[in-house]
């Protein structure tokens, strides 16, 4: 019998699971099924005392009692793919064939690696006349009887959730068989759950480098690309796998995933419609093509698109909290107890259950109920944080390197060099400071293109740090000091050419990461003549409004009070900085200000650009364009003042963030 879940030993819950595990292996079926049920008095949750309770219950001829016990586990592991494999022995061995075929079509596509189940999903499609699924099943049988045994191992560890497990195999395996395709692919899905993105392609780089008709590989690179915002590669992949299928459904997700990252809305919805027509109940197809309207601006399609998710799986906190992200929809009655009853439940996954707290905070405030509302917020946070590995320390002490090298003698020494373009329009800061209205007012110019969030600059710090230990120091900024012209020429040259494909005809282009406040040094030294405008925003009111924010990826500093404050002083601090060291070089742009008296501020932006005054800036929220971020609802539609002090309502419990800021808050 395979393993339910690798435990680490230690604890006396381990070794008793260990034990029992043994006297199945030993096909002591009724010894492990009583002293199994005893230990699930102590652990009534545990996975792997349930999956050796309904195992027993089986092989003693106990059915009726499996399939309870099985039901029980589903409530509380639903996506664990040997308790359907299980189900399906359970039917098989009472002689139901077509509930067993569905179980086993469940396992395997929760848990791919599951070879028995493909086997008797092969036998029973056979003999029930389904010829197609019976060769398709045996073939991928076939495939997974090839691999060596800890490759296969690897992979159940992996789709069960053990990552550190499967990883130490893999890397243990590759050391001897350094270049085993599958193994490189599994270890680069590794490298994609962990957010180590660069090891995740080079891998599967390597992996097409060996097989280039490796395509399960391909569509891995594809992603992972995507999730490296390379979107125009990854679109390029991706038109290569749909000319070897174009009807694969995974082939043209990543297609139109692609096409999104590109601003190609249209093409990217035609797909997703094209593929929920035939599944009607997929939550997550639901979910894009409810981004992409939502994108569009076309938030009541939006809305329904959201709903429809929710609808299709009840506990999908994402299309809770995406409602509530829209920042105008407002939950009714109903809504909000099933979003209490599903948070609340055992059975709910950590990631619904921390996109319905926030979900919950949104509709509580909106409601006036602010302290409840901050437990939320707070509990969201909380759950969020539990999941990242973001070094805040790390930050300060990079940014204190870059000031301490990039000087007024260090800059003054090299100047003149780097891609003289004017192109790009860098606006830096936090998020939530007001950042988006400004990139809305300025894409509202007849001369300058509204983009996105760009990640260009962060990915080439990355490819100039190169591949480095976690626990070595960084090679940035001390780089910096060595890059010659010429690289700072084809550095500067090579942000021009990438960000083209996000551009129309316009003379101007708005790079609108935040983050890049973080590498104003580099900036300047490949592209002088870039403007930089510091979008900001009163400490507590931009501070709070990160805390209530989810973001989809990155920004992992915000789950915190006090980590929130500490970012706050660092960017604070560094810009001082880049004051002194660059005089007059940056814009600072303050929120409030913006909103008392936005004709003024529209002048002094376009001003600073070089720009005449346009009346079109001042009518920002008529510019119909896509809009990507939290704020997307807001630009559309005139300055209101009613956000600006909403940290207020909550002050009470803010005082983690207020110590943390100290001196910055207003006197």
């Amino acid at each position: 019998m395979a393993a339910a879940e690798p435990l680490r030993t230690g604890s006396r819950i381990e070794a008793e699971v260990l034990r029992i595990r043994g006297l199945v292996e030993k096909r002591e079926f009724a010894r492990a099924l009583a002293d199994a049920g005893r230990l699930l008095g102590e652990v009534p949750e545990n996975r792997d005392v349930l999956y050796l309770v309904a195992v027993s219950q089986r092989y003693l001829g106990r059915i009726d009692e499996a399939l309870a016990t099985l039901r029980r586990f589903e409530e509380l592991h639903p996506v664990f793919g040997r308790l359907f494999q299980e189900r399906g022995h359970c039917y098989r061995t009472a002689g139901d064939s077509a509930h067993a075929i569905e179980a086993y079509r469940r396992a395997v596509t929760l848990n791919p690696s599951l070879l028995a189940s493909w086997k008797v999903l092969a036998a029973l499609c056979r003999a029930a006349g389904q010829i197609g699924e019976a060769a398709a099943a045996t073939e991928q049988a076939l495939q997974l009887e090839r691999l060596p045994a800890p490759v296969l191992s690897a992979s159940g560890m992996l789709a069960e959730g053990d990552i550190y497990g499967a990883e130490r195999i893999l890397r243990q395996f590759l050391l001897k068989h350094g270049n085993h395709l599958e193994a490189m692919r599994l270890l680069a899905q590794i490298g994609l759950q962990l957010d180590v993105l660069d090891d995740a392609e080079f891998l599967l780089e390597s992996a097409l480098t060996f097989d280039p008709n490796y395509h399960i590989a391909r569509y891995d690179y594809a992603v992972v690309l995507g999730k490296r915002h390379k979107h125009a590669a990854a679109l390029e992949e991706a038109r290569k796998l749909l000319k070897v299928d174009p009807r694969h459904r995974a082939f043209r997700t990543v297609y139109a995933t692609a096409c999104v990252g590109l601003g190609d809305h249209e093409e990217a919805l035609r797909v997703y419609r094209e593929l929920l027509a035939e599944t009607p109940q997929n939550p997550e197809l639901h979910l894009s093509v409810a981004h992409a309207l939502k994108t569009q601006g076309r938030q009541a399609q939006a809305i329904e698109e959201y709903r429809a998710a929710a609808a299709a799986r009840a506990d999908f906190g994402d299309a809770y909290w995406s409602l509530a992200n829209l920042k105008t929809y407002r939950f009714t009655d109903e809504e909000l107890a099933r979003m209490r009853q599903i948070e609340a439940a055992d059975a709910t996954r950590l990631v619904d259950r921390y996109h319905l707290c926030f979900a919950l905070g949104k509709a509580l405030e909106d409601r006036g109920e602010y302290e409840e509302s901050f437990r939320y917020y707070e509990r969201g946070n909380a759950f969020k944080k539990s999941e990242s590995r973001f070094d805040l320390g790390a930050m300060e002490r990079n940014l204190g390197l870059q000031a301490s090298l990039c000087t007024r003698e260090f800059l003054a020494a090299r100047a003149g060099g780097g891609c003289q373009r004017p192109d790009p329009i860098f606006i830096v800061g936090l998020p939530r400071s007001g950042s988006t209205l400004i990139e809305q007012i300025l894409a509202s110019h007849s001369q300058v293109d509204g983009t996105m969030e760009l990640a260009d600059i962060p990915r080439m710090v990355q490819q100039l740090s190169g591949r480095e230990s976690r626990d070595a120091p960084s090679r940035y900024p001390a780089l910096l000091a060595d890059l010659v012209p010429a690289e700072r020429l084809r550095l500067g040259e090579k942000y021009i050419a990438d960000t083209r494909v996000y551009r129309t005809d316009k003379p101007y282009f708005i790079d609108k990461m935040p983050n890049n406040f973080r590498h104003i040094g580099l900036i300047h030294l490949i592209l002088p003549n870039a403007r930089i405008i510091d979008a900001r925003r009163e400490p507590l009111a931009c501070c709070f409004s990160n805390f209530k924010q989810l973001f989809a990826s990155g920004q992992e500093f915000t789950y915190s009070l006090e980590d929130i404050g500490r970012y706050y002083r660092a960017y604070v601090d560094v810009m001082a900085h880049w004051d002194t060291v660059l005089p007059g070089g940056i814009l600072h742009v303050q929120h409030e200000s913006v909103v008392e008296h936005l004709e003024g501020n529209v002048r002094r932006l376009l001003d600073f650009l070089g720009l005449p005054f346009e009346a079109a800036c001042i009518e920002f929220y008529r510019t119909e364009r896509s809009v990507r971020t939290a704020s997307s609802e807001q630009v559309r539609q005139p300055i209101y003042k009613e956000g600006i002090d909403q940290w207020r309502s909550f002050e009470p419990w803010l005082g983690p963030l207020k110590s943390a800021l100290g001196d910055l808050l207003p006197s």
